[in-house]
């Protein structure tokens, strides 16, 4: 089955070498050279996932991939500025699920294999056997990727990366996890990923259980450890 990527980014050239690689690689491309567009675009044919510059005019990628946050759940990687490591720090901030540098060494090949991952991981997901995972008043869907909080479905859905997390800490609750096992469950097959990535996305689950429940305080932060889903 051919997987349709959406490419964001008000570069054509980047726009055209990208989408080239991709549909080389037999994936099927839909190409948005602003922001407005793409955000009609991809709501009305959701891609399996999205590739989004941030530096655009107009509406820039942080807020188009809020405004899709709200429509659809689907794997989004940055792509961001030059040597601009405020862009790297603002994609983890949001939850996106990967970034990559458009550096003067950008390489599509790089970009086509994290997609793949990104891929593989909600495929796997998806895989999984239909048990619904419970503790307290979570419930999680492995199959679906929902996610529910004291009978509530969160506002915000969790990202791909986000849910695995969360599931990694609900399964075994009072277990205390190192953000180095957290980076392996979330990033299979990518290495280059630092403590601070898991730490991002660690705040963005907490505003999502926020919204529903301002006292949550089930993932409990182990200083100089990791995290683990609190069993009080």
């Amino acid at each position: 089955m051919s997987h349709t990527i959406a490419l964001v980014d008000d570069d054509r050239n980047i726009l055209t070498s990208i989408s080239m690689a991709l549909e080389n690689e037999g994936f099927k491309v839909q190409t948005y050279i602003d922001a407005e567009n793409a955000l009609v675009g991809i709501s009305r044919n959701p891609p399996d996932l999205a590739v989004i510059d941030i530096k655009m005019p107009r509406m820039d990628g942080e807020e188009l991939f809020r405004r899709l946050r709200k429509k659809i759940t689907i794997p989004i990687i940055f792509l961001t500025s030059k040597d601009e490591e405020v862009d790297e720090l603002l994609g983890l901030k949001l939850g996106a699920d990967d970034f990559i540098k458009k550096s003067g060494g950008f390489s599509t090949k790089i970009l086509i294999e994290r997609i793949r991952v990104q891929l593989r991981r909600r495929s796997s997901s998806n895989d999984e056997a239909k048990n619904f995972i419970k503790h307290g008043k979570l419930k999680l869907d492995p199959s679906q990727l929902e996610c529910e909080w004291n009978g509530s479905p969160l506002p915000e859905k969790l990202t791909t990366t986000e849910f695995l997390i969360v599931k990694e800490l609900a399964k075994r609750p009072g277990i205390i996890k190192e953000r180095a096992q957290l980076m392996d469950i979330a990033y299979r097959d990518n290495t280059d990923i630092e403590d601070r990535t898991i730490d991002s996305h660690v705040k963005r689950i907490r505003k999502k259980f926020k919204k529903v429940d301002q006292n949550f305080s089930a993932i409990e932060t182990r200083y100089g450890s990791g995290y683990r889903w609190n069993v009080s």
